[in-house]
């Protein structure tokens, strides 16, 4: 009798040594499972699109609220082209340019430069050529022939660029037409948009009006 409580003591100290060490085990893998979850590298999330779009946003938002404080000048270069410019400001610094000019009767264009830590990240641009299309001499119908040009910049460098191109009749009554128009992926060269966007800042402090740019 005396040798089973022994044998039972003994089999019940191997069972509970056996218990402490799955636990002991158990707690080491999860641990270290944990540690590779921590340590191994995260996927890079970045999209410039997406951050220039909520940068956009945000400057946009600003505009329409009137939040912004602007200046700007007018020039006429021998009547052709002529134009408008406006600088946009928030704690003195510039953060939207428009520039709108006419060459000839018949052409208008507007570019509006969105910017920040003083680089372009952003330029919407619209060119209309117009003409005279039916009616009658007392009541001639118009249309304007649009297209928009949405440029996405990194460092000076288009990244993205869509364009839309439609007609509007002054007789239409159809509204919001280049919403209902879906941007077309183009190639595009920026080099004569930036150079006007430089010839632009030079003239930040210009008020009233001058010849020529």
């Amino acid at each position: 009798m005396k040798t089973m409580l022994i044998a039972a003591i003994l089999l019940l100290a191997v069972s509970c040594k056996n218990d402490k060490d799955k636990a002991a085990h158990t707690t080491s893998v999860s641990t270290d499972s944990m540690i590779v979850k921590k340590d191994s590298p995260q996927q890079n999330t970045d999209d410039p699109i997406a951050e220039i779009k909520k940068e956009y946003g945000m400057l946009q938002a600003q505009l329409e609220a009137k939040k912004l404080r602007s200046n700007g000048f007018t020039y006429n270069c021998n009547e052709e082209p002529s134009g408008k410019v406006t600088f946009f400001s928030d704690k003195g610094e510039i953060k939207v340019i428009e520039h709108f000019y006419t060459e000839h009767s018949h052409f208008s264009a507007s570019e509006r430069y969105f910017i920040k830590n003083g680089e372009p990240f952003f330029i919407f641009r619209e060119e209309t050529v117009w003409n005279f299309d039916g009616g009658t001499p007392e009541k001639p119908i118009t249309k304007d022939d649009i297209t928009e040009t949405r440029i996405y910049l990194q460092h000076n460098k288009p990244l993205k660029c869509l364009e839309k191109k439609y007609s509007i009749r002054s007789d239409s009554k159809e509204k919001n037409i280049s919403d209902q128009i879906s941007g077309k992926e183009i190639q595009c060269n920026t080099d004569e948009l930036l150079k006007t966007y430089r010839s632009l800042l030079k003239h930040k402090d210009q008020k009233g009006e001058i010849k020529c740019l």
